[in-house]
């Protein structure tokens, strides 16, 4: 494929989806990421659109927020891997609150499989995800449908969490910076989001390399609110996604990177496609050491040696569901 046709495909792929990884890009155009990030160099000097931390997106201020359709294409690979990662840190039992988007709709596809769990969320895709499971119990919020997302939204979603209390939320956003946490393109999406937060004693974000280092408009999370970001390996020389990354782990988050190219890689309860299970491949970012040391109104947090991470003991997560199903 000649320089000008991939550049145009490149354009058309950005303008249809606004904002598209590199590693995505790549696999269309059949080339290598390298010679992808000299094309969208040579578009974003004429104006055609703007680089991000190993992605490209539409030229102008903060990112616009694409439709479910349009997301449910970009970084599969890499989402499909977080999700893998992320089921990790759901054991049996648990009551968790699960927010809208892709990635934690792949998520919802693994959590399938851990019986005795409570899944309470305010999306149409995770409750569908979930439908069959017969050892999982969905609560989901009230609200008014959102059709770009599939996500209930409003102020009867807000009043539907208030009193609740799970033992973690699993959320995904827009974009994710040190200065400013989590953040989305949509007012309502915020709030509801926000509401989740508020529900759990821990905050797990769900974001891919693409996002790291993206503002949008309203804040959902602020840093020192979120426990844990699971995301996946940012491409070589994309320097302005690790530097995000150690910001990130400098304020205390615990950072889980999940690896993309090794076969067979899958949650450690089994892949919604049927794969036997294994254990998904992850590195850890240093942190300096942790943050919180309770749970809020809880006992002190039990750290354990897997990935430097604090979880909390099974006597706290059984209080935590009897809670919730109490409530």
């Amino acid at each position: 494929m000649f320089a000008a046709e991939r550049r145009q495909l490149i354009l058309e792929m950005v303008r249809a989806n606004g904002a598209v990884s590199l590693r995505e890009l790549a696999r269309v155009v059949q080339t290598s990421e390298v010679t992808v990030r000299r094309d969208v160099r040579a578009l974003e000097a004429e104006g055609l659109l703007d680089r991000r931390h190993g992605g490209a997106v539409l030229p102008g201020g903060f990112t616009r927020e694409s439709g479910f359709p349009q997301k449910s294409h970009l970084a599969t690979a890499e989402k499909t891997a977080i999700a893998d990662l992320a089921a990790n840190f759901v054991e049996e039992g648990e009551a968790i609150v699960v927010g809208a988007g892709t990635t934690t709709q792949e998520l919802a596809r693994r959590l399938a499989r851990i019986p005795g769990l409570t899944v309470v969320t305010n999306s149409l895709l995770v409750a569908q995800a979930l439908a069959h499971a017969n050892r999982v119990e969905v609560v989901m919020t009230g609200g008014t449908l959102r059709g770009s997302n599939y996500a209930l939204v409003g102020s009867g979603a807000e009043q539907s969490l208030q009193g609740l209390r799970v033992s973690r939320a699993f959320l995904s956003g827009s974009g994710l910076t040190a200065e400013r946490g989590l953040s989305t393109s949509n007012m309502l999406s915020a709030s509801v989001d926000r509401a989740l937060v508020q529900a759990a004693a821990e905050v797990v974000v769900l974001a891919d390399h693409t996002k790291l280092g993206t503002d949008t408009m309203f804040q959902t999370v602020p840093t020192d609110v979120i426990t844990r970001l699971v995301t996946d390996e940012p491409p070589p020389h994309d320097d302005r996604a690790a530097t995000e990354l150690q910001a990130l782990a400098d304020q205390g988050v615990q950072i889980a990177v999940a690896g993309t190219g090794a076969p067979g890689n899958s949650g450690g309860h089994g892949s919604a496609g049927g794969d036997a299970p294994g254990r998904q491949q992850r590195r850890d970012v240093p942190v300096p050491g942790p943050r919180r040391g309770q749970v809020p109104g809880g006992q002190p947090l039990r750290a354990t040696a897997v990935m430097g991470t604090e979880q909390p003991s099974g006597a706290e997560r059984g209080a935590r569901v009897a809670d919730l199903r109490r409530r």
